[in-house]
C-alpha cells in the first residue's frame, strides 16, 4: 500500500509541475498585450534616464578635462543594444497581437507567438534590470594631462638655433603672454613656430593643452574656432548649428579651466582672440599665444609692440642649410660641383625656402654641365619673377607675357617662342617653384613662393615698390605709393575696386595687371596716360568694364592687351 501511495504522490507533482509550466507559457501568450505595454512603459523610463546621465555625461566632459566612466559607457552601449531589440520587437507587435485567438488565449501559431511572448518578457526583465543600474554618483573622472600633439619637422633648423632660444626665453617669462614672430614668406617663420611647439612636446611646462592653427590669408573666426573646436573634442550635430557666438562662449568655457598655449601660423590681419573665445593671456592663468605673420604691422595691431624678427641666414649657415639639401654624395661626384654649388647658394640670398627648394632640385644633377645652367639660367628666372604677379593659379596660355615682354625671343617664330616658354614652364614645375592643378589646365604658385618671387624682384627688399602684387583681397581702391617713378609692373587681381581715376606718374610701368575683378567699370584716361611704356595690360573676366578710354591708343609700346 506504502508503494502505490509513493507513486500516487509523485504523479501528484507531476501534475503540479506540468501545470505551472503550462501555465507559464500560456502567459506569455495570454499576458502579451499586457506584457508588450509593460515594456514600452519601462522602455521610456530607460531612456529618461540614460537622457539624464548622458546630459551630466556631455557637460562634464565639455566644461572640464575628464572623461566618462567605463562603467557607464559599457551601460550606455547595453541601452543601445537592448533598444534595438525593443525596436525589432516593436515592429512586429501588430502583427503578432493579430494571431492571437479565443480573446488572447491561444494562437494561430503557438510555436511562433510562444516564441515572441518570451522574447518581450526577457527584453522587460533586461529594461527593468538597466533601470536599476543607471542610478551613478560619479559618472567622469579626471583624464590625464594633455601630451602635446608633436608635429613632422626636420630634426634641425639650420640657421634658426638662436631665433629659437630667443622666442622660447621670452615665452618662459610670466609677464609675456602674447609673442609675435614677422618675416617675410619662405623665411622659415612656420618651421621655427613647429619647433616651439615640439620643443613643447619634450618640456611641457606644466601646459595642460597645446593648440595649432594654420590661420593663412582671408580667414574667418569661424575657420579657426573649427581648428580649435576639433583639438577640445568640441565636435558634432549641435556644434556644427550653433553660431560664432555661441561657438566662443563654448571655447571660452573649456579654455577658461585651462592652461594653454595657442600657435597661430601665417596670419594676415588681427585676430580678434574674445571673437574667437580665446581667454587673453595673463600673469593670472600663465596662458601663452603665439604668432606668425608677414607684417610688423599686424603685430602692432595684435598688442605685440616688440615683435621677434624671422631673418634670412648669413652666407654660411645659407651654405650648411644647401649642402644638406644636396648632399655629399653630389658634391662630391666632381671636383668643379662643391664650388658652382656655393655660387647657387649665393644666389638664394639666405631665404631658407629658396636654399631648400634649389637644394632638393640639385641634389641629383652631379655633372658640371647641369650645375652651369642652373647658374646662366637667367631666362627661366625671370619667367618665374613675372609669375610672381600673377594669380594664386594662371592659365599656361599667360606665357604670351614673357613674349611681350621680351624674356624670350620670338625671332625664330611665335610657335618656337611657345615652345620654349612650356619648357621653361615645366622646368619651374619640376624645381617645386610651380603647381600643376590636377583638375585643370592651370598652374598654380603657393603664396610662400610667390612672395619669395617678389623679394627677389624687388633686389631683395631694398626695392619694395619695384614690383607690387595685392590680389585676392578686398582692396577696394589702388594702393598708395610713395614713389610711383620706381614701380615697374603692377598686379591687383582680384580686388573689389570698381573705378580707377588716380593719375599716377609712372614712367617705368610695363606690366599692368588688373585681371579677374568683376567690380571694376571704369578706368580714367589720365591712368592710362600715366604710363607710356606699357607693354602688358590684362582686363580679363572684367565681365562689368564698360571698356578703355580713347587714350589706350597714344601707348605705342604696348604689345599685349588682354579682355578675354
Amino acid at each position: 500500500m506504502g508503494g502505490c501511495f509513493s507513486v500516487s504522490i509523485s504523479c501528484d507533482q507531476m501534475v503540479n509541475q506540468f501545470s505551472r509550466w503550462l501555465c507559464l507559457k500560456g502567459s506569455y501568450i495570454h499576458n502579451l498585450a499586457e506584457n508588450l505595454v509593460s515594456l514600452e512603459k519601462a522602455m521610456g523610463v530607460l531612456k529618461a534616464k540614460r537622457d539624464d546621465v548622458q546630459g551630466r555625461v556631455h557637460r562634464e566632459e565639455f566644461t572640464g578635462h575628464r572623461q566618462r566612466l567605463a562603467q557607464v559607457q559599457v551601460w550606455l552601449t547595453r541601452i543601445l543594444d537592448i533598444e534595438n531589440q525593443f525596436n525589432d520587437l516593436l515592429s512586429i507587435s501588430k502583427l503578432e497581437l493579430e494571431r492571437l485567438c479565443m480573446c488572447g488565449f491561444c494562437s494561430k501559431n503557438l510555436k511562433l507567438s510562444y516564441r515572441y511572448g518570451k522574447r518581450v518578457i526577457l527584453v522587460l526583465k533586461e529594461v527593468e534590470s538597466l533601470i536599476s543600474q543607471g542610478e551613478f554618483d560619479v559618472v567622469t573622472e579626471a583624464t590625464p594631462r594633455s601630451e602635446v600633439e608633436e608635429l613632422p619637422t626636420h630634426p634641425t633648423i639650420v640657421g634658426q638655433e638662436t631665433t629659437l632660444e630667443r622666442v622660447w626665453n621670452r615665452l618662459k617669462k610670466d609677464t609675456v603672454g602674447v609673442v609675435g614672430l614677422h618675416g617675410m614668406g619662405g623665411v622659415g617663420k612656420t618651421t621655427l613656430l613647429t619647433q616651439i611647439n615640439n620643443k613643447f612636446s619634450k618640456t611641457g611646462e606644466g601646459f595642460d593643452i597645446v593648440i595649432w592653427v594654420e590661420v593663412s590669408r582671408n580667414a574667418s573666426v569661424r575657420k579657426i574656432q573649427e581648428s580649435i573646436a576639433k583639438k577640445l573634442g568640441l565636435v558634432g550635430k549641435e556644434w556644427d548649428e550653433k553660431d560664432d557666438k555661441e561657438r566662443a562662449l563654448d571655447i571660452h568655457n573649456v579654455l577658461r579651466r585651462k592652461k594653454f598655449v595657442l600657435l597661430l601660423d601665417d596670419i594676415w590681419e588681427k585676430v580678434n582672440l574674445s571673437a574667437v573665445g580665446v581667454p587673453y593671456p595673463s600673469t593670472e592663468n600663465g596662458c601663452k599665444v603665439v604668432f606668425t605673420t608677414r607684417s610688423r604691422d599686424v603685430c602692432g595691431r595684435m598688442g605685440v609692440y616688440d615683435p621677434i624678427e624671422v631673418t634670412c641666414l648669413d652666407p654660411d649657415k645659407a651654405w650648411d642649410l644647401f649642402k644638406k639639401k644636396v648632399g655629399e654624395n653630389t658634391l662630391e661626384s666632381h671636383s668643379d660641383i662643391p664650388k658652382l654649388a656655393r655660387q647657387v647658394a649665393e644666389k638664394c640670398r639666405g631665404l631658407p625656402l629658396a636654399l631648400n627648394v634649389i637644394g632638393e632640385t640639385m641634389a641629383c644633377k652631379r655633372t658640371v654641365q647641369e650645375w652651369h645652367l642652373a647658374l646662366d639660367g637667367e631666362q627661366a628666372k625671370s619667367c618665374f619673377l613675372y609669375c610672381s604677379l600673377l594669380y594664386h593659379s594662371f592659365e599656361k596660355e599667360r606665357l604670351i607675357y614673357w613674349i611681350c615682354e621680351g624674356f624670350i625671343d620670338e625671332k625664330e617664330g611665335r610657335e618656337r617662342a611657345f615652345n620654349v616658354g612650356n619648357e621653361i614652364l615645366w622646368t619651374l614645375v619640376r624645381a617645386s617653384l610651380l603647381e600643376e592643378d590636377e583638375y585643370t589646365s592651370y598652374l598654380k604658385i603657393h603664396d610662400v613662393v610667390r612672395d619669395m618671387g617678389l623679394w627677389i624682384a624687388s633686389d631683395l627688399g631694398k626695392h619694395k615698390e619695384r614690383c607690387i602684387a595685392q590680389t585676392d583681397i578686398g582692396l577696394r581702391e589702388v594702393p598708395k605709393v610713395k614713389n610711383w617713378k620706381d614701380v615697374r609692373a603692377l598686379s591687383l587681381m582680384g580686388t573689389s575696386i570698381e573705378k580707377i581715376s588716380e593719375s599716377p606718374d609712372c614712367p617705368e610701368l610695363t606690366t599692368l595687371f588688373l585681371g579677374s575683378n568683376e567690380r571694376l567699370t571704369t578706368i580714367s584716361g589720365d591712368f592710362i596716360r600715366s604710363m607710356p611704356r606699357l607693354l602688358v595690360l590684362d582686363l580679363s573676366r572684367c565681365y562689368n568694364f564698360n571698356g578703355l578710354p580713347e587714350q589706350i591708343s597714344r601707348l605705342s609700346s604696348l604689345r599685349c592687351h588682354r579682355r578675354r
